[in-house]
């Protein structure tokens, strides 16, 4: 079984390289894709806007003598709630991730989560940089260029519209929603033509919610990202990859998260 999976690698790592050297088939989200993201998207905050309403049921996690001791002893648990039905030209991707900081207030994740400069130092490798833009009627308006490396490495800048609320001193959210994303040669930083994207990453909400009780802050994320689809007949060997995209970037950043609270402000 080792040397199958030994001879299999260079084939697999072949396939993943020509699936994502091919730009020009999926620069650009279909309409249909984007209506799909959209009500989805809208479906979730509905339902968060009915749970930040509630102390009791701030966030989505079983209270079980489990699953609590889970957290508190540092594990990380995720979720992929992405659903079944797909858009043929394009993948929505669903993850919910909770963590426990024990000795963390809501006060120490909020000073976090609008420090923008210090999102590099937090945040890094992933986040090469990050700025505040403006902040207007609620919103707040930031961009990041981001890095991730996976078979190649992926270069963006992307910039976002954030929102953020709280239900008491304890309970708190904050709801990030992609304004644009724009793919950058990571060989010269240079923004790359509309049609010669590769789709890694078309639209990214980030859903943080988190509740300040038991002697630290529980802190619960869950992404939605739309990328591009998986052409017939590479489910088997491009499917694994593309899953585990969201999935490693939503447990680095919680995990980063995490730490960076209990190190303290910067």
């Amino acid at each position: 079984m080792k040397h199958q999976i030994r001879t299999r690698t260079p084939l697999l790592t072949a396939i993943v390289l020509a699936f994502l050297h091919a730009p020009r088939l999926f620069a650009q989200p279909s309409p249909t894709a984007l209506a799909t993201f959209n009500a989805y998207t809208q479906s979730i905050e509905s339902r968060l806007a009915t749970q930040h309403r509630s102390p009791t049921n701030f966030l989505s996690v079983n209270a079980d003598a489990a699953t609590l001791a889970r957290l508190h002893s540092g594990q990380i648990i995720l979720e992929n709630l992405s659903p079944h039905s797909q858009a043929s030209s394009a993948l929505l991707h669903h993850w919910r991730g909770t963590a426990f900081a024990p000795g963390a207030t809501a006060a120490d994740f909020e000073h976090l989560l609008t420090n923008f400069n210090a999102y590099p130092v937090h945040f890094s490798p992933e986040v090469l940089q990050a700025s505040l833009v403006s902040q207007q009627n609620g919103h707040t308006f930031a961009t990041m260029r981001v890095r991730q490396r996976h078979v190649i490495t992926v270069l963006m800048d992307t910039a976002y519209d954030i929102t953020s609320g709280q239900l008491d001193a304890h309970h708190g959210y904050s709801i990030s929603r992609s304004t644009s994303i724009s793919e950058l040669d990571p060989k010269t930083n240079h923004a790359l033509s509309a049609d010669a994207e590769h789709g890694f990453l078309w639209r990214l909400n980030t859903y943080w919610s988190y509740e300040e009780r038991d002697g630290g802050l529980y802190l619960q994320i869950e992404s939605v990202s739309l990328t591009r689809s998986i052409p017939t007949g590479l489910g088997w060997a491009i499917g694994p990859y593309i899953e585990s995209i969201p999935r490693e970037s939503l447990d680095f950043t919680l995990r980063s998260a995490v730490t960076a609270i209990q190190k303290g402000p910067r």
